[in-house]
């Protein structure tokens, strides 16, 4: 798989851009400042629909201008393909593919498939959770979109039942307990009765509270079957990544010490032939009943295969179990979005431990065990390498262009030429004053 042709309008800093590809190595020089970065993330974004510097579509639209146009040209042992993408911040943006139009931009995800590597990566090291299960989550929709269906989904129901929450929360402070936590099959009436008060004499009772809770257990229903689906999704990828990071690590890193990762979730997992999920310990979830270090059921996930039923109903029981604290503190405390994925040099978890060279080996290690295992789906994906170099030393920027020099096609960024190692010479443009131009 590779691009033939980018062409932009009114994207980031270019009115227009339109940018021949070939097979191979294509270098991207220029200064700082001049649009480099620009073409990258206008290529992730056709693969991901997605940038890798901002958070949200308005950025990558030229100041001054409505919408943005992305086209993409690519070519696959499936055949060529184009396209072409309008970027409309705060409203749908517009997709096509071959020309005929999508009703959902999400359908074009799986046609062009990329691999970026960039400053940014540091940040899956030395960042928060939520860089690293965006990092699984972006490699999940790459090898199955569907993924993307499902990530939205479960993204949707975790603001709105958080929503609830803190609807929930802000009326119990103003006082009383809520029945909810008395567990799924409960209402409040129920509760009153054992406790011998009659729902009206109790702030937080009664039909309102009965209510609440019961838009509380349907919310966790759903919070659960898709979490799970979601959960088990990463399970599976966590699992068949791991060798390959730990193949990248070595490579990269020149063999200095081993590196692992391992998936930590928020609640303990269950364990293939043992109780039923309202009847393990917090913090079990692996073989033996113990947990591993860093949390409840960060081991198990290997055994228990990321069985879809079995997550649901252990993510069900979780959710009963944290509900006070939930309703108290207004957020959701159980499901894949408070999940983390460890990484680990030697012994030690890399956040914290790792040196600077330690930690961006890791990173280039994450990104090269990506590239590898989108390559055993059957074609290369198009590698981009933006501005890496420059933050490596001469030993690692070896090593990296060695390994990625065989790929289908590599385009890199760098600021001058003597950033790019030698192994990755090839076609060269000159990028600066919002032109392109083939170089010598």
């Amino acid at each position: 798989m590779h691009l033939t042709r980018l062409a932009l309008t009114d994207f980031r800093s270019y009115v227009s851009a339109d940018l021949t590809l070939e097979a191979g190595v294509t270098t991207l020089i220029g200064p700082n400042g001049e649009g480099k970065t620009n073409l990258a993330e206008a290529i992730g974004y056709v693969a991901t629909l997605g940038s890798h510097r901002v958070a949200t579509d308005a950025p990558l639209v030229r100041q001054g201008a409505e919408r943005a146009i992305v086209r993409a040209a690519i070519a696959s042992g499936r055949g060529n393909a184009l396209i072409e993408i309008e970027v409309n911040p705060g409203r749908a943006n517009r997709v096509r593919l071959n020309r005929t139009p999508l009703p959902r931009a999400r359908e074009i995800l799986g046609v062009l498939r990329t691999v970026l590597f960039a400053p940014e990566d540091l940040a899956l090291v030395k960042g928060d959770p939520g860089e690293r299960r965006r990092f699984l989550d972006d490699l999940l929709v790459a090898r199955a979109p569907r993924y993307a269906a499902v990530r939205s989904d479960y993204e949707r129901i975790v603001r709105q039942r958080t929503a609830l929450l803190k609807s929930a929360g802000a009326r119990l402070s103003r006082g009383g307990r809520v029945a909810a936590s008395a567990g799924p099959a409960e209402s409040a009436a129920s509760v009153d009765a054992r406790s011998g008060a009659a729902p009206s004499t109790r702030s937080g009772t009664g039909p309102a509270a009965s209510a609440m809770a019961a838009t509380l257990d349907a919310w966790d229903d759903q919070l659960a079957r898709v979490g799970a689906e979601l959960l088990a999704g990463r399970l599976s990828l966590v699992r068949v990544l791991r060798p390959h990071v730990e193949a990248a690590y070595a490579a990269v890193s020149g063999d200095r010490g081993p590196a692992g990762i391992a998936y930590r979730p928020s609640f303990a997992l269950p364990v293939p032939g043992g109780p039923p999920p309202g009847d393990t310990a917090h913090g079990d979830g692996v073989p033996g009943g113990s947990a591993a270090p860093g949390g409840p059921g960060t081991a198990g996930m290997d055994s228990m295969g990321g069985k879809g039923a079995d997550l649901e109903a252990a993510m069900r029981e979780a959710l009963q179990q944290a509900r006070p604290g939930e309703l108290e503190r207004g957020v959701c405390l159980v499901g894949p979005h408070r999940d983390e994925l460890e990484l680990r040099v030697g012994e030690l978890p890399a956040r914290g431990y790792a040196s600077h060279g330690e930690s961006w080996s890791l990173a280039l290690a994450l990104r090269l065990a990506a590239y590898e295992l989108l390559r055993t789906d059957g074609e290369d994906p198009v590698l981009i390498l933006d501005d890496v170099f420059a933050e490596l030393d001469a030993g690692r920027r070896d090593r990296l262009a060695v390994l990625v020099a065989g790929a289908e096609q590599v385009i890199v960024t760098a600021a001058v030429p003597a950033d790019v190692p030698a192994a990755l010479k090839g076609i060269s443009y000159d990028v600066g004053g919002g032109t392109i131009t083939r170089g010598s």
